[in-house]
């Protein structure tokens, strides 16, 4: 049995999980959960059913509600769950004894726990993309050969799909977009856009953060840098392409012109027990395309023009140290701005593209390469300041 501390559980990513492992007979077990602390009566609820050993809460001032919450659900033939509460409680739960952390925490905070499983020997499989992103070059130093398990379809489907062929066969990547719900449309139409239109994602349900992003492709941009990160790729060898039915979630061409893809209908619960499990596969983890119905698939060209963002992080993996952080930290402030109702829709990118400017030409050169989580949190602190400054 394989043994799974599950971060961010009260998520989108972490309640799939949970319908995972549920699904999985006696394959896994949760024997420890973290949330930030917004649903605590979700988070007791998971706690209960799973019997796990350990909660995490990030809020302190949630623990009595949480303590509350359990009391109500908790079996009375169960032991009680030891609480860890604070900023670090997520990191602590990822040092504990385990087979396999999977961080589901949202955006870059969920950074120490990646660092947290990797230093402790786990398998890491990776649904917090922000914190491989952010911390670059401290997580890939970290990571011993085969650690690190991506979460996210798309990366899911190139570490199938490159099964096929060996590393120097591999011409280039082809990492695939729904396009969002904004597809087609010049960014001209796209100045009113509200946060609930930016929240209607024609294909997955999402929290609030990684939707937005897919709105702007920014998550987009985000895999570009992810997908150069797993598989030490360079960015001139992956390419996006959008493909509106989400079936195909990406492609991997090889050297003699073949391309291998990997095609399931849209579903997290696949990318999700396959990182679980990996290298091996769950029987029946989801269901498979239905060949014996018509369907077509499209593909298009990414619209650059309209949706800027894949190129802007282009620019900042490829200039390396702390500029991908930076990236994803004014993204992250923006997004929280944009749904506040501070900032348009258009005023996402296009700061992101000021700050990610203002640092590669004044402070790129002199931070170089992270040397510590505390190199990465001054560079998001700059970033989230000088992204307020932009909006203001």
């Amino acid at each position: 049995m394989t043994d799974v501390v599950l971060l961010g559980s009260t998520g989108s990513i972490g309640t799939q999980t949970v319908d995972v492992v549920a699904a999985a007979g006696d394959r896994f077990r949760v024997s420890a959960i973290a949330a930030g602390g917004g649903n605590v009566a979700l988070l007791a609820d998971q706690a209960a059913a799973l019997r796990v050993r350990d909660i995490g809460v990030t809020r302190e001032d949630s623990v009595a509600e949480l303590r509350e919450a359990l009391a109500k659900v908790w079996p009375a033939d169960a032991p009680a769950p030891a609480i860890h509460a604070g900023p670090g409680a997520t990191a602590e739960l990822a040092g504990l004894g385990c087979d396999v952390v999977l961080n589901a925490v949202a955006g870059s905070a969920g950074l120490r726990a990646t660092l947290a499983g990797l230093a402790a020997g786990r398998v890491v499989a990776l649904a917090n993309k922000e914190s491989l992103i952010a911390g670059g070059p401290l997580v890939t130093a970290a990571a011993a050969p085969g650690q690190l398990v991506p979460v996210d379809s798309e990366h899911s489907a190139l570490a199938q799909c490159l099964r096929a062929g060996r590393a120097d066969e591999v011409r280039r990547l082809l990492v695939t977009a729904s396009g969002g719900p904004f597809r087609g449309r010049p960014r001209a139409e796209l100045a009113d856009v509200t946060p609930a239109q930016a929240l209607a994602h024609p294909t997955w349900d999402m929290g609030r953060l990684v939707t937005t992003n897919s709105a702007t492709l920014v998550n987009k941009g985000l895999e570009v840098i992810e997908a150069h990160l797993l598989f030490d790729i360079p960015y001139e060898q992956i390419d996006v392409v959008v493909h509106p039915q989400s079936v195909i979630h990406s492609m991997v061409e090889f050297v003699d012109g073949s391309t291998i893809a990997q095609a399931s209908p849209p579903d997290m619960r696949l990318p999700i027990s396959l990182a679980l499990g990996w290298p091996d596969r769950v029987p029946d983890a989801a269901r498979a395309v239905d060949w014996t119905t018509a369907q077509s698939w499209t593909f298009e060209p990414l619209d650059d023009a309209a949706f800027p963002s894949v190129g802007l992080a282009r620019r900042a993996g490829a200039a390396g140290g702390c500029a991908p952080a930076v990236y994803n930290a004014v993204n992250e402030q923006l997004v929280a701005a944009f749904h506040a109702g501070a900032i348009g829709f258009l005023q996402i990118v296009d700061t992101i593209a000021a700050v990610l400017d203002e640092w590669l030409s004044v402070r790129h050169a002199a931070a170089g390469n992270p040397r510590t989580v505390e190199d990465v949190e001054l560079a998001e602190g700059w970033a989230r300041e000088r992204a307020a400054v932009f909006t203001n």
